[in-house]
């Protein structure tokens, strides 16, 4: 059966692919972010995924206010790097895994969780991203991925107890897939940011850090956490690490951290990351 291996949680702050992209990463700015995924690396070259499920919000890539679903799932064999007004990334393109994502889709919509199915979509840097700070910049990535895209942009967003509770399904549905598959699954956005507004710039190092405490020791809890404390706390960007709920949700409760790591700044955001182990 397939089984869970583990979790990674991690910021996917854009300007950290320009600083690839462009050949920067050893600047003096710069290279402090870079440092604190070097573990990271060298751990998941020992620990390959066959499969991560890559749970991330679009940018207005492949959703507009046309249509805004609160999760989706991509469940095509292939998904090209998105065009966000400057070209698209010069990164592998994204290949999924049909089977699994539908049985996901099949299981969680049983277990009264609606997912949308998307079978065509670009994945902007809220995926690729995160790929590039666990695997570097590879001819080809080295596994394969489910996009699972989460409404974190236009109000109403998903709660986090929702989140969590989701997560839960989707392990039921990825341990009831009947193929020896090596999954992981991340969970990606935040820490503290605002982008607009009078409090443009706003950092929370106080909560992201309770937070990240919380994710290890009491996940349980942090799922409580309603909205209003997000946008208040954490900025109103900051409601994106919902999304590391449904990865958390995901793994067994008594997740072993094997690495953390938090930076101040980033671009005019906050890097959060963390790996959990999950138990066997």
């Amino acid at each position: 059966m397939a089984r869970i291996t583990s979790g990674v949680f991690t910021s996917h702050v854009p300007a950290i692919g320009a600083a690839m992209d462009l050949g920067k990463t050893a600047d003096p700015y710069w290279q402090p972010v870079f440092n604190g995924y070097e573990f990271s690396r060298r751990w998941i070259e020992n620990n390959r995924p066959d499969v991560v499920l890559l749970v991330f919000n679009d940018h207005a890539s492949a959703f507009s206010l046309e249509m805004i679903p609160t999760f989706a799932i991509g469940c095509a064999e292939r998904f090209s790097p998105a065009d966000e007004g400057w070209g698209p990334r010069k990164v592998p393109e994204v290949i999924g895994h049909p089977e699994l994502a539908w049985h996901i889709a099949q299981s969680v919509i049983l277990d009264e969780f609606d997912l949308t199915i998307i079978n065509k979509m670009d994945v902007d840097h809220g995926l690729t991203v995160p790929m590039s700070l666990m695997f570097g910049q590879p001819q080809a990535w080295p596994c394969k991925v489910i996009p699972f895209a989460v409404n974190v942009v236009q109000f109403p967003p998903p709660t986090g107890n929702r989140c969590y509770q989701l997560g839960r399904a989707l392990r039921r549905a990825i341990e009831s897939f009947d193929e020896d598959l090596n999954v992981q699954v991340w969970g990606t956005g935040g820490m503290s940011h605002q982008l607009q507004g009078p409090r443009a710039g706003l950092i929370n190092q106080e909560f992201d850090n309770a937070f990240l405490d919380r994710m290890i020791s009491d996940p349980d809890a942090l799922a409580k956490i309603p909205h209003i404390d997000y946008v208040r706390e954490a900025g109103s960007e900051g409601i994106e690490l919902v999304m590391w709920l449904i990865a958390r949700g995901a793994l067994a409760p008594d997740a072993k951290a094997l690495h953390r790591f938090y930076h101040v700044p980033a671009s005019n955001t906050a890097v959060g990351h963390l790996i959990l182990d999950n138990p066997r």
